[in-house]
């Protein structure tokens, strides 16, 4: 971790695409590690899931400077982005997102959700909630709302708040059965 941490610092975050991969990997990384600290397995579909998720918050925290950035400069230095690649971005940030959202859908029509939850139906909610939230969020950085890092835009936007917590309650609800 540490290592790939430097070279995505030093090296990686200035070429284009790959710091999408790193960062996404990192996040996942920062997940399986959780996971061998607690004792508590990890599922691979959490693994797909938090890939996709966190690639396309990569792509949007990207998308967002060059927004910022359009018109002042063509290129952001130190990156390998230039205004014209705002329609690619775009795209690979809405695919990304969900994708997460498939996978998490996926998830929810599997034998290991039927194993892990009670009632795992209810998990559909948490799609309709995830693909509102990715939805909106890239809504924002378009209309140049997004100036910080998504996870720091969503620990103090109100509305990524809630639906963080719906998430949580349809979890519980799902491992309780209703």
């Amino acid at each position: 971790y540490f290592v790939f941490t430097c070279a995505y610092s030093t090296y990686l975050k200035r070429k284009l695409l790959v710091y999408v991969v790193t960062l996404a990997g990192l996040y996942t990384m920062r997940i399986a590690a959780g996971s061998a600290a607690t004792g508590i397995a990890f599922s691979p579909w959490l693994l797909v899931f938090s890939m996709f998720l966190f690639c396309s918050l990569a792509i949007i925290k990207r998308q967002a400077e060059l927004i910022d950035q359009f018109g002042v400069q063509k290129v952001i230095p130190g990156r390998a982005y230039v205004a014209a690649d705002l329609p690619v971005l775009r795209a690979m940030a809405v695919a990304s997102g969900q994708a997460a959202v498939l996978v998490l859908a996926l998830f929810v029509n599997s034998l290991a959700a039927s194993q892990l939850y009670a009632a795992p139906e209810v998990l559909w909610i948490a799609c309709v909630v995830l693909f509102y939230w990715l939805s909106r969020m890239e809504v924002l950085t378009e209309r140049g709302f997004m100036h910080d890092d998504p996870i720091v835009f969503a620990a103090r936007d109100r509305i990524s708040l809630a639906a963080a917590a719906l998430v949580l309650v349809i979890a519980a609800l799902a491992v309780k059965g209703w």
